[in-house]
């Protein structure tokens, strides 16, 4: 008789301890989480496909469906790549399966990555385990909603705008953006080349902290990594002695963050205090006030040079017609959804004669002001500290005839990812029964730091993960 795995309340580090201690297999252990799956995947909508078979000697995982997979479908959420089945693994899945991790399937999620909510998923919405009428967030919500519900113990997403740190607000989980260029991007699916960026997701900092340390370091199919400057640190910590925290002066005049998060962050900061923190003030005008125009021309830009190789040539499915040019447009007409086709014709637009220097050009300069604002931020404090998302879940629906209204949902995420500084995300309370996220924003290389920090706070706020709608319920 295979054991009993409770895996709504298993965190990966503990999962590890009891594969270590064979007091399950790993086979056992994947088994534990299908049935979950199969339970509560229906409601949930969190995985596209999963994987029945456990190859390999450590714990589960999940991976967001832009991450290509040899031998398992990868279609980014959209039609276009329907029946798209790699012949390699991506950098990130290879160095899990060489740590022994088995795949337990792929997450849905935004349409090549690209809305706050996972409403654009060609194949249906992901729904928050908190509530299965709100979203989970996106674009990663199918990973969040996985990961809160026990359906895995821990994933892989990506971060361009805020889609690890947002669903991970969302869902009570705890989400790590890195440094740019410390995780390879080869064999991800891409939005935006200059800000994705692949990172974990989990229940717990020290998860989170195990997970990165796996996929981090530099890949020789990608130039953009670099290796790290220091090992990655399990964090123990217990105090914050000495630590400065800056809260940036423009978060008291949005009146985008709802008086519930305010206050779950205020008690945060508050905690913070009685563990030896420094909490101030620091400045970042031009970040919250330039952050989502710069961002929302510099990612459509990017969007539209990458989208441009699905042609119904090399890749997914193809409408037939009489000439190529045709045969292209009817494809991409049909494949893309929306959210991409909305993209694609802005960023062409800005990157077109004419316009180029005007918006494209333009937000590449204001971009260099905001890495230079937060450099000189971080110079001050040790760590900069925001809530994560200005709102706790939605509605499913309530934002989607409303690009501008969605968009918001990263105003707080998108400044330090266009600076390309580590963020990590933790729950930090609730505010109408459903989960704030405290945002943690480190210089650059800082995930250490944010760990210590990290790690320090989720033990004093002493969050329960597990959706109250689950707890007495065991799997």
């Amino acid at each position: 008789m295979a054991p009993v795995v409770d895996t709504l309340r298993l965190t990966a580090e503990d999962a590890l301890g009891l594969v270590e201690r064979r007091e399950v297999s790993p086979a056992e252990l994947h088994g534990a989480y299908l049935e979950a799956i199969g339970e509560r995947n229906d409601e949930l909508h969190a995985y596209l496909r999963t994987v029945e078979t456990a190859e390999g000697a450590s714990i589960p995982i999940a991976l967001k469906d832009v991450i290509s997979t040899k031998g398992v479908e990868t279609t980014a959420g959209s039609k276009i790549l329907e029946g798209y089945v790699p012949v390699f693994d991506a950098t990130v899945a290879a160095r899990c399966k060489a740590a022994g991790l088995t795949l337990l399937g792929k997450t849905n999620t935004d349409e090549f990555a690209m809305g706050s909510s996972t409403e654009n998923s060609a194949w249906g919405p992901s729904r928050n385990p908190w509530d299965p009428a709100l979203v989970p967030g996106g674009s990663g919500g199918g990973n969040a909603a996985a990961v809160s519900a026990g359906l895995a113990p821990w994933g892989l997403g990506s971060d361009t705008g805020g889609s690890i740190k947002q669903p991970s607000a969302l869902c009570g989980n705890v989400g790590l953006r890195p440094t740019y260029g410390t995780v390879s991007r080869f064999g991800v699916v891409a939005f935006a080349s200059s800000l994705d960026q692949i990172g974990p997701v989990a229940k717990t900092v020290r998860d989170v902290a195990l997970l990165y340390s796996i996929i981090a370091g530099r890949d020789p199919y990608d130039s953009t990594t670099v290796e790290l400057p220091e090992p990655v640190q399990l964090p123990d910590a217990e105090r914050l002695d000495g630590l400065r925290i800056g809260v940036p002066t423009q978060i008291e005049s949005l009146e985008a963050i709802e008086p519930g998060v305010r206050a779950a962050f205020e008690q945060a900061l508050e905690l913070a205090r009685e563990l030896g923190a420094e909490v101030g003030d620091c400045d970042l005008p031009i970040s919250y006030r330039y952050g989502m125009p710069c961002y929302y021309l510099i990612a459509p830009a990017e969007a539209s040079s990458n989208l441009a190789r699905y042609d119904g040539v090399r890749f997914g499915p193809r409408t037939e017609a009489a000439t190529y040019r045709e045969m292209v447009e009817r494809t991409r007409d049909e494949g893309f959804g929306a959210e991409p086709k909305r993209r694609i014709m802005l960023g062409t637009y800005a990157l077109s004669a004419g316009y180029y220097d005007a918006f494209y050009g333009q937000a590449q300069k204001v971009r260099t002001l905001l890495i230079r604002e937060h450099r000189e931020a971080l110079a001050t404090v040790d760590v900069i500290a925001t809530p994560t998302s200005p709102t706790v879940a939605f509605p499913i629906g309530d934002k989607a005839a409303d690009p501008l209204a969605m968009y918001a949902c990263d105003l707080l995420t998108i400044p330090s990812n266009l600076a390309g500084l580590p963020g990590l995300s933790i729950p930090c309370g609730l505010s109408d029964e459903l989960p704030v996220g405290l945002q943690l924003l480190g210089p650059q290389f800082g995930e250490n730091l944010l760990f210590r920090a990290g790690h320090a706070l989720e033990r004093a706020i002493g969050f329960d993960t597990v959706p109250t709608r689950f707890r007495g319920a065991r799997t």
